[in-house]
């Protein structure tokens, strides 16, 4: 055997063993095996992002950055392989970024782009999302990019937070009259961040209305958004309990997370455990169809809070999300930086238009909410219809 041909022999181990390598959690996305093959990428004078927390099944991150040549680095990147690989091509452009999902990636990352002064935005999906579920590989019509922080974490100022603080509402009579038709639409379409229950008549749960009725929307508690939106330890079985305690006399209803109730995220508290003093939503319900009738919501940080400020159901929360402290809640956790006043349709207009960027999922184009409000409606028909015309859906056909 030549030596030649053992250096290729054990290259091709290395790289099953990268990989195909099933211990230790390192799991690299195939579509980083080009990069890996070949070091001539290295020196092409093109901007990049390198997308930290993503794997294939996010495949469609390029699209939402035309300009540049996206690495999904995986979920797992280790910090030598990083370094030995894909360090240098990143440092060598100052166009270049690095994109974490939420605050998922590894910590190296983030000292990484401290150290050398890098780029760093964080990705989360927006408000209005899909009709289906990420982990259904559904692609959202909505993401996030924030340069600051994440719009769930109260412990530091987001983008959202900035606008929120600072942008003139009064002066843009456009951007307000594009909220108004926007929210209106929304609320008349059912829609909400994810689409895909079917519509439900709640009162078959809840019974004949003979009190007021208060709504707890539950979280998965593990969330990132309870750990970085409240300061204190709190269960979704805290809430209903207090529920109860400042309405006695009310019907209490508890809508446990979907992915809490069947089973995909793990819970912290038993909802079991207050139904002798709430009513449990056990049912997929749509978050639109479970406001009807209710008078009062409470919620720790749950975006559905917002959701039924927006149909003028008064909201406590115990936590501190993006649409608290400004004056539209009853807030159990202060925020001193949010010294503003603003209105649901303020706080709707930067939420939902000013901050998310929409792209089409079919042709990959940026779009505006109105159109995005348009395809959500068609997408949701038809799958309630039987059909599902969504791209993941579309794909699967045509590979078949």
């Amino acid at each position: 055997m030549t030596i030649g041909i053992e250096i290729r022999r054990l290259l091709l181990l290395s790289w099953r063993w990268v990989f195909g390598k099933k211990k230790k959690g390192v799991s690299l996305p195939q579509s980083l095996r080009p990069f890996l093959d070949s070091a001539g990428w290295k020196s092409e004078a093109k901007p990049r992002v390198f997308a930290f927390h993503f794997d294939d099944r996010k495949s469609y991150i390029p699209s939402w950055f035309p300009g540049s040549e996206v690495l999904i680095m995986g979920m797992t990147m280790p910090n030598t392989l990083f370094q030995r690989n894909f360090a240098e091509a990143l440092l060598s452009n100052p166009d270049s970024e690095i994109l974490t999902w939420g605050y998922r990636a590894k910590p190296w990352v983030y000292e990484f782009a401290r150290e050398h002064g890098v780029p760093l935005t964080y990705c989360e999906d927006g408000f209005i999302r899909s009709t289906g579920l990420g982990n259904e590989r559904q692609q959202p019509l909505s993401l996030c990019f924030d340069r600051q922080g994440l719009y769930f974490d109260a412990t530091r100022p987001s983008d959202l937070e900035t606008i929120l603080q600072n942008y003139d509402f009064d002066a843009d009579r456009q951007l307000m009259r594009r909220a108004s038709d926007c929210r209106d639409k929304l609320i008349s379409m059912g829609l909400s961040k994810y689409n895909f229950a079917p519509t439900f008549d709640v009162e078959v749960v809840y019974g004949p209305k003979t009190a007021r009725r208060i709504l707890v929307v539950g979280q998965v508690e593990t969330d990132a958004s309870i750990k970085y939106g409240c300061d204190r330890p709190i269960d979704n079985n805290d809430v209903v309990r207090l529920a109860k305690a400042e309405n006695p006399d009310a019907q209490i209803i508890y809508k446990p997370h979907p992915d809490v109730l069947f089973g995909s995220r793990n819970k912290v508290s038993e909802p079991d455990d207050v139904r002798d003093i709430a009513t449990i939503v056990t049912e997929r319900i749509p978050l639109p169809d479970a406001l009807r009738t209710v008078d009062h919501v409470y919620t720790i940080t749950s975006l559905g809070g917002f959701e039924a400020l927006l149909r003028g159901i008064p909201v406590t929360t115990l936590g501190c999300p993006f649409y608290s402290g400004w004056g539209i809640t009853d807030d159990r956790q202060l925020c001193p930086r949010r010294t503003r006043k603003l209105n649901v349709l303020q706080i709707f207009a930067a939420a939902y238009m000013l901050y998310p960027t929409y792209r089409d999922p079919f042709t990959h184009e940026k779009i505006d909410i109105e159109r995005a409000i348009e395809l959500m409606q068609e997408l949701l028909a038809a799958r309630r219809a039987g059909v599902d015309k969504t791209p993941a859906a579309t794909l699967a056909a045509t590979v078949a």
